[in-house]
């Protein structure tokens, strides 16, 4: 008995260490918060203000990653959300904030699976911060005037065949339709970003 105690608690001293470590990943914005403006370098190294990427009804973010297995998951998914709400003026930007993958291999991987919509870099991850942002996938849709409407998942399944609920979707369809956002927040699940 004195030992599986002491097993535990060698255990918890771990996982408290690691905690400790890696750091803690800041709090999210509010939901009707306004996103400040920033400017980050895109896979070839020209930068990028949100602001001449943003779209003329509003503008989704999604942390991304090229290693993450649930990320690449949704690659079909983000590709076609880019292109159904292009048309309806809604941006969809890719941040890649994990240290451990560079430009080089972000580019491979958006040409690889056809993701047309622009995708930047997060040194040193101070838009991941800003956001709050802790696993890939996670999207954050902001109005015309950077207005948080909507933070967390882009679904329910990373299966496809098991999807259930469009909550990124939904939160698009409401805005451009002058509807209030039923859900506003979704709990995202992925991969952990892989910060400095």
């Amino acid at each position: 008995m004195k030992f599986r105690n002491l097993s535990i608690l060698v255990a918890l001293v771990f996982v408290i260490a690691g905690a400790a470590l890696a750091g803690e990943v800041p709090a999210p914005p509010a939901i009707g918060s306004t996103i400040e403006e920033f400017t980050l370098p895109d896979v070839d190294g020209a930068e990028h203000s949100l602001k001449s990427l943003a779209g003329k009804n509003g503008t989704v973010l999604i942390s991304i990653a090229v290693q993450c297995p649930v990320s690449n998951a949704y690659n079909e998914r983000m590709a076609q959300l880019a292109a159904d709400y292009k048309a309806k003026g809604i941006n969809v930007i890719g941040i890649n904030a994990n240290v451990s993958e560079d430009a080089v291999a972000v580019k491979a991987h958006a040409q690889e699976h056809k993701l047309s919509f622009p995708i930047l870099k997060d040194p040193g991850d101070k838009i991941a911060d800003k956001l709050g942002a802790s696993v890939t996938p996670e999207a954050y849709f902001l109005d015309a005037n950077n207005k948080l409407l909507y933070h967390g998942r882009i679904d329910n399944a990373r299966n496809p065949a098991q999807l259930e609920t469009s909550d990124l979707r939904n939160a698009l369809d409401a805005a451009l339709s002058g509807k209030p956002i039923e859900k506003t927040e979704a709990r995202a699940f992925g991969c952990t970003i892989k910060r400095a």
